[in-house]
């Protein structure tokens, strides 16, 4: 049923997401130039009646005929929602979502039909009035029957708001809308209820409380700042800080979702604080013009009218406070509960038939691996924030690797591997089947993102962790950070450049005269570099053995060896050469750190050329 509610949301933003400029401009229309907004002028204003009327439920609607029937869809969807423009007098938000998708689909059903038996030369006879003629009905039948109806439904649905707000009942929507959105729910309530209704009410007053329930940061804001300043597991706490810029600034909600999952007693946190904010909302009269999408602070404050701006900002001021005030016991007594703990609780919840469940599997022939997607609810939230910030990362090692993002009912067929939120990967494997799944729970600092990036840029494959029957491997979810994988005497200095050939081979015999492997992981690696290249850009090269030869490895270690002049790596250079050999996920602790000097500019150029091993010790453990 969770599914089925989310893959529904997800239709619903789906039409209405792709047409969110045109809602921002008409907020922006209504909050400058009607009588009450910035800068009134009456020639101008008589500009945002037509945008809500006619060209935001045609937008939708061909949307939806789109999505279903493809272009003859769209042109179907526009026809359509005309007849339930005309038929009824209230907006027709929800009936362009209702008879959009439904034209879309007669217009397939019918091309499905003639697939075949299209009189050779009278194609294009056939599909323009084969559309023109349904298009007509449709129209009609939205005038007659779709129109009336959805006027009815939304008539029925505005008196139950304003009777909640009669009642001061309103800020009680705020118990079903906080657990809804932590389930992912969020697209579903926003464009699918709280839009349409919120739309009508602006029309009639020039703004709608209604946009403010679920778009309001406050309350996330709040549970996020308590995680920063209490949690007592360390990477939730470093991860809060870049959670909250992106989901204040950057609108994307989904970002704190994992933080109320791990502690499901944190929900009440979010739930005190839009309660508060409704309230206060409802009591000052406040309301905005247009939905505010994404729920950005800096949405929600330009769709405020101007003299109640101050108090739009107190509204979100209350919902964070509250929210931060309820949260801060809840997470100070809870035990240490991370981002990973809520993961692995999740996918074993999910679990069909086995003790352990997961659906993320070792990425097998990693070279071979030529598209990432990255995939949330929407695809346009967090989604792009994980795929932007992975394709930073991972550019410099694999150019060739393209990584992008999309809502996970549509992950393309050539996904290699799909990166995924826990709560999703059901619905992402009925749209990708031939993909590798890969769960996550945090798309700042996941384990199991580190664990992937290392795969596709040395091919190293994660070891399960499993000891029974079930032998599919996994990416790690932990990094444990308990052994030395780098000592003083594992470091050499100014060496003298050669082949690649020789640099692997002296990397292999120090690992072996430092008892790590035995001689025959030295060839191993020579095996693996004729694979795949092991050079990962910016001077650095991570030669290793193949998989088979995991074997051979008595104990995990890490070498070094720098060259100031460069090995030639085909047509590039490395000055750093580090020579791996790891039991199981021991080493990968001081891959991460490896993949931080990237980062630093100044610190990678430094390794390359500093005579200090204490130096580079330090920088690396």
């Amino acid at each position: 049923m969770k599914n089925f509610a989310q893959k529904f949301g997800k239709f619903l933003s789906g039409m209405v997401m792709p047409n969110i400029g045109a809602f921002i401009a008409w907020g922006f229309i209504t909050a400058l130039f009607i009588p009450d907004g910035w800068i009134p002028n009456e020639g101008l204003a008589s500009i945002h009646p037509p945008i809500l009327t006619y060209l935001l439920p045609i937008l939708i609607a061909a949307q939806g005929g789109k999505m279903i029937g493809g272009d003859r869809g769209r042109v179907m969807g526009a026809i359509a929602i005309v007849g339930c423009i005309a038929g009824s007098e209230n907006t027709m938000l929800m009936g362009a979502m209702a008879i959009g998708p439904l034209a879309g689909w007669i217009i397939k059903k019918f091309d499905q039909a003639m697939e075949g038996h299209m009189p050779a030369g009278f194609e294009m006879l056939i599909n323009n009035f084969s559309v023109g003629i349904f298009g007509m009905i449709m129209a009609i039948i939205g005038y007659y029957i779709i129109g009336p109806i959805m006027g009815i439904i939304l008539s029925v649905l505005t008196a139950g708001v304003e009777l909640l707000m009669s009642m001061s009942l309103l800020p009680l929507v705020a118990i079903f809308i906080e657990p809804a959105k932590v389930l992912f729910l969020n697209n579903a309530i926003n464009h699918g209820i709280f839009t349409p209704i919120g739309t009508t009410q602006a029309l009639e007053t020039g703004k709608s409380i209604m946009y403010m329930l679920e778009a309001n940061p406050g309350p996330g804001l709040g549970v996020l700042i308590a995680y920063w300043l209490f949690s007592k597991d360390k990477m939730t706490k470093d991860s809060a800080p870049g959670a909250i810029i992106i989901h204040f600034f950057g609108g994307i909600h989904e970002i704190y979702f994992p933080y109320v999952l791990m502690n499901p007693m944190v929900i009440i946190a979010p739930i005190a604080g839009n309660i508060c904010a409704i309230l206060f909302y409802s009591i000052t009269g406040c309301g905005l013009v247009g939905a505010s999408s994404p729920g950005s602070i800096i949405a929600f404050m330009s769709m405020s009218p101007r003299p109640q701006m101050l108090l739009t900002l107190l509204g979100v001021a209350i919902a964070a406070g509250v929210s931060f005030v309820v949260a801060s016991p809840i997470i100070k007594m809870a035990g240490v509960k991370s981002l990973e703990d809520a993961q692995a609780q999740t996918a074993s919840m999910k679990a069909q038939s086995k003790g352990m469940a997961s659906s993320t599997t070792t990425v097998k022939d990693a070279g071979k691996v030529k598209k990432v997607v990255f995939a949330c609810d929407a695809g346009m939230g967090s989604s792009a924030m994980g795929a932007t910030k992975f394709r930073n990362r991972v550019k410099a090692a694999r150019p060739d690797l393209t990584v992008i993002n999309t809502s996970v009912d549509n992950i393309p067929a050539d996904c290699d591997i799909a990166v995924v939120q826990t709560t999703l990967v059901e619905r992402a494997k009925k749209s990708a089947p031939q993909a590798q799944m890969v769960t996550i729970g945090n798309f700042l600092a996941d384990p199991a993102l580190d664990a992937l990036y290392i795969q596709l840029t040395t091919g190293d494959e994660a070891v399960s962790k499993d000891s029974g029957e079930n032998t599919d491997p996994v990416i790690p979810t932990e990094v444990p950070n308990k052994k030395k994988v780098m000592i003083a005497e594992g470091i050499r200095l100014n060496q003298t450049p050669g082949t690649k050939e020789e640099a692997i081979q002296a990397a292999g015999e120090l690992m072996c005269e430092l008892g790590y492997v035995d001689a025959t992981y030295v060839d191993a690696m020579q095996e693996r570099e004729k694979l795949v290249t092991t050079y990962m850009g910016m001077g650095i090269a991570i030669p290793h053995g193949t998989t088979q030869a995991k074997g051979t490895v008595k104990k995990t270690g890490i070498v070094l060896f720098q060259y100031p002049d460069g090995v030639p790596f085909g047509d590039e250079k490395a000055n750093l050469v580090f020579g791996i050999a790891g039991i199981g996920d021991e080493h990968l602790d001081l891959l991460a750190k490896i993949c931080e000097v990237l980062e630093d500019e100044s610190v990678l150029e430094k390794m390359k050329t500093t005579n200090d091993v204490d130096w580079i010790l330090k920088q690396l453990t």
